[in-house]
C-alpha cells in the first residue's frame, strides 16, 4: 500500500480538528461493521452464533441441538446438554484456582456492617444450606420462596436452590401478605427462606408476621420455613414449620451439585400482569447462563476478577441477573448492598461503596440517581470519594430522562449508557454495546438491537412501521437465549399475553420507533402497567382494590409523570349514587388499602372525585387522555370520546387537587 495514503498535512487547528474527527468516524464505522457483523449472524445463522457462545461456559455434556421446539411448539435452547448453574457461579472458579478471590461484597449501611465471602467461603455456605434444604426434603423441580432483605443469606438461599436443581422464586421484601400468598399459592412452594425482619431506611419492617400471615392466608401450605434471625427483631417460631437458619447450618452436610438439563427451569419471578394476577415469568438453566456470560462480555465489558455492583434488589430481575448470577458466572466480584441512594446516611452513600470497593462498572435504575440529584445538585458529596476505578455506569428499568442523563454526563468521566430490557428477557433487547465499542449516544434512545434481538416496530394491522413512526415494539421470533420459553403453569396466558397479537413475533408492550439509524426509542407502555422507580406494578390491580371500597362505584388508575420516581399512581373515583364522603376522608382510607394489599412501593399517595371518568362510546375508560392530561395541561380528543365536556370537568379537578405536573 501506498505510504504517501497516510501522509498528512496539517496546516491550521482548524485542519487538526477535521482529521480528529475524521479518525473518530472512521473508527465508528469500522466498529459498526464489527456489530452488524455480529449481529446479522446472530438473526440470520442464530444456532451458529449461540453455539459459539456456549462454548464459553462448562458442560457436563453438550447440547444436542441449539435450538429446538419443544411439545408446546415453543422455542427452547440447548437441549440436551447438561450443566448447573451454581456449578457455573461458583464451583467452577474454586475448581480453576481462583477460590480466595472475592466473589460477594456485602455492603449495609442500615446496620453499619460490611461483610466480604470469598469464591471458597461462598461456595461452602451455599453447598451447606443446599444440604439444610436438602434435609427439609427438598428435590429438584421443587419450589422454594425467597422473602429476604437484602442480606448475604437471600444469594445463598438462590444459588443454593440452584445447586439441588430446586425452583426458586424470590418475593420482593417490600411485598405485602396478600402479595405473598398469591405466589405461595402459584408456585405451591415446600419450603420458604424469610428473615425477622428488613430495614428501610432506619425502620425496622417485621417480615415475619406478614408471612405468617401470607401462609394463614395462602391455600397452599408449605411443609417448613426457615427463618434467619436479625439482631434487629425476634420472632415467635411456629413449632415443626419454622426452622432457625444458624441452627440448621451448624448441622447440615455440604452436598455436591446436581447435574441438570439446560431447559430445566432455574427460578419462577413474577411480575405485575395486566390483569392483577402476576405472572410467574420462568427462566432456563443453560440458555440464562450462556446469554447473561454473553452480556457481561459484549454489553457491560466486564471480565473475570473484576468488581460489578447492580444496585438493585434480589426480588426483581435486575437482582437475579446482575447481583447474582451473571456476576459470578462471570468471575466477578459482585456487591450485595442493603441500602439507598439517599439518607443512608447520604447522597453520597453511592459514590462511597464505588470508592471503597473499587467498582469498575455500576447499574441502577434512573430514579436513584434523580434522588441524588434532588439532594445533591451540585454532586460534592461525589467530590469527596476517588472514582477513578469507574469505568461505565448502567441505566435501566425505566426511561432514562434526558435531565439526569445529562447531569450524570456532567459529572462522571466515563460512558454513561441507558439499554432497555424486561424481567420476561433477563437481559437487555437494546444497548449501547461496551464491549464491541461504543456507539454514537443518541439522547432518549437505548441505543441499537442487541444481538440475538431482531426488534420490529409494527402498526396495529401487523405492517411494519417506517422510520419515525410509533408503533408497537416486538421482537421478531425465535426470542435469544435467556428469554422466557413459557410462563409457570400457563401456558396458555403466555400466548395470549406474548405471541397471539402479532404471530412470530414476541410483544413486548412497550410502545416506540427506530430512526433511520435502527436506533430504538421506547417511549412507554402499551398496557396498564406503569413503572414506579424502576418497579413493574399494576394499575388494574390497584383499580381492583379502589373499586372493592364501599363508596366506589367506578375508578381508573393511572400512572402519571414524577420526576423522582419516573411514574406515580393516581386515582380518579366516581362515588355510588347516595354516598357523601369527602375526598379528604376517602383519600387516606385507599391509600391504606393499596398499601396492605401491594405495599408502600406502589407510591400511591393521590385520588380525587369525579363526576364520571372519559369514555369511548363503547364504554372503555381512556385512561391515556386522563395521563396526558395530567403531564400536559391538556390533550387532543379522541374521535371515540362519548362526551368531549368531561376533559375540562377532569381537568379542573386535576388543577384543585395538584395532580399531575402541568398543575403543580
Amino acid at each position: 500500500m501506498d505510504p504517501g495514503l497516510f501522509q498528512l498535512q496539517i496546516h491550521t487547528s482548524t485542519d487538526l480538528v477535521q482529521i480528529i474527527l475524521c479518525l473518530s468516524l472512521s473508527k465508528q464505522v469500522i466498529a459498526d461493521m464489527g456489530y452488524l457483523k455480529e449481529f446479522k449472524e446472530s438473526i440470520d445463522q442464530p444456532e451458529r452464533f449461540w453455539k459459539r457462545q456456549a462454548k464459553k461456559i462448562h458442560w457436563f455434556s453438550s447440547p444436542e441441538s441449539i435450538l429446538s421446539h419443544d411439545e408446546n411448539d415453543f422455542y427452547r435452547w440447548f437441549k440436551g446438554g447438561t450443566m448447573n448453574t451454581c456449578h457455573l457461579a461458583l464451583d467452577i472458579h474454586v475448581e480453576n484456582g481462583r477460590g480466595n478471590q472475592l466473589a460477594l461484597i456485602y455492603d449495609s449501611p442500615v446496620t453499619d456492617t460490611q461483610k466480604t465471602f470469598t469464591y471458597r467461603e461462598l461456595l461452602d455456605k451455599t453447598s451447606r444450606f443446599a444440604g439444610a434444604l436438602k434435609d427439609l426434603g427438598v428435590e429438584k423441580g421443587d419450589r422454594v420462596v425467597i422473602y429476604m432483605p437484602m442480606v448475604p443469606e437471600a444469594v445463598i438461599a438462590m444459588l443454593a436452590s440452584a445447586r439441588l436443581g430446586a425452583i426458586h422464586s424470590v418475593v420482593f421484601g417490600g411485598f405485602a401478605s396478600n402479595e405473598l400468598a398469591i405466589r405461595i399459592d402459584d408456585a405451591k412452594p415446600k419450603v420458604i427462606v424469610s428473615a425477622t425482619c428488613g430495614i428501610e431506611f432506619s425502620t425496622i419492617i417485621p417480615y415475619k408476621p406478614l408471612l405468617d400471615n401470607a401462609i394463614e392466608t395462602a391455600h397452599h401450605k408449605p411443609d417448613h420455613t426457615v427463618i434467619l434471625d436479625r439482631p434487629e427483631a425476634g420472632c415467635e417460631m411456629v413449632a415443626g414449620r419454622d426452622h432457625d437458619w444458624k441452627e440448621l447450618m451448624e448441622t447440615a452436610e455440604p452436598i455436591k451439585y446436581v447435574e441438570l438439563e439446560a431447559t430445566d427451569p432455574l427460578y419462577i419471578l413474577y411480575t405485575s400482569g395486566t390483569t392483577g394476577k402476576p405472572k410467574g415469568i420462568v427462566r432456563d438453566n443453560g440458555g440464562h447462563a450462556v446469554a447473561l456470560n454473553y452480556s457481561m462480555e459484549a454489553i457491560y465489558n466486564v471480565n473475570p476478577g473484576d468488581v460489578y455492583w447492580a444496585a438493585s434488589d434480589v426480588g426483581w430481575v435486575v437482582g437475579h441477573s446482575y447481583i447474582v448470577y451473571a456476576p459470578l458466572i462471570r468471575g466477578c466480584t459482585t456487591i450485595l448492598y442493603e441500602g439507598k441512594p439517599v439518607r443512608t446516611p447520604d447522597p453520597g452513600a453511592f459514590w462511597r461503596v464505588m470508592s471503597e470497593h473499587d467498582v469498575n462498572c455500576f447499574f441502577t435504575a434512573p430514579t436513584a440517581f434523580r434522588a441524588v440529584k434532588k439532594e445533591d445538585p451540585e454532586a460534592k458529596f461525589k467530590a469527596k470519594y476517588d472514582l477513578s476505578s469507574l469505568k461505565s455506569v448502567f441505566l435501566a428499568g425505566e426511561r432514562l430522562d434526558p435531565p439526569t442523563y445529562d447531569w450524570l454526563a456532567s459529572i462522571l468521566h466515563c460512558p454513561v449508557i441507558d439499554h432497555w430490557w424486561q424481567t420476561e428477557t433477563g437481559w437487555a433487547i437494546c444497548s449501547n454495546m461496551l464491549g464491541r465499542e461504543l456507539k454514537q449516544i443518541r439522547i432518549g434512545s437505548a441505543t441499537v438491537s442487541v444481538p440475538g434481538f431482531d426488534v420490529r416496530i409494527l402498526d396495529e394491522a401487523g405492517n411494519e412501521s417506517k422510520p419515525g413512526e410509533t408503533g408497537n415494539i416486538v421482537v421478531k421470533l425465535p426470542m435469544p437465549p435467556g428469554c422466557l420459553p413459557t410462563l409457570w403453569n400457563d401456558d396458555e396466558r403466555y400466548r395470549n399475553s406474548y405471541t397471539s397479537e402479532f404471530p412470530g413475533h414476541y410483544l413486548t408492550g412497550d410502545g416506540g420507533y427506530k430512526d433511520k439509524d435502527g436506533y430504538v426509542f421506547v417511549m412507554g407502555r402499551t398496557d396498564d402497567v406503569i413503572n414506579v422507580a424502576g418497579h413493574r406494578l399494576s394499575t388494574g390491580e390497584m383499580e381492583e382494590l379502589i373499586g372493592a371500597h364501599q363508596a366506589v362505584a367506578e375508578c381508573a388508575v393511572v400512572g402519571i409523570a414524577d420526576d423522582l420516581k419516573g411514574e406515580v399512581p393516581a386515582g380518579f373515583v366516581v362515588l355510588k349514587d347516595g354516598f357523601d364522603i369527602s375526598v379528604e376522608k376517602l383519600e387516606p382510607e385507599l391509600i391504606q388499602s393499596i398499601r396492605s394489599n401491594i405495599g408502600a412501593i406502589a407510591n400511591f399517595r393521590q385520588a380525587a372525585i369525579v363526576q364520571r371518568l372519559p369514555k369511548t362510546r363503547s364504554g372503555k375508560i381512556l385512561r391515556k387522555t386522563i395521563r396526558t392530561l395530567a403531564n400536559e395541561g391538556d390533550a387532543a380528543l379522541p374521535s371515540t370520546i362519548d362526551d368531549p365536556a368531561i376533559i375540562n370537568e377532569i381537568r379542573s379537578v386535576m388543577k384543585s387537587r395538584n395532580i399531575g405536573n402541568a398543575f403543580k
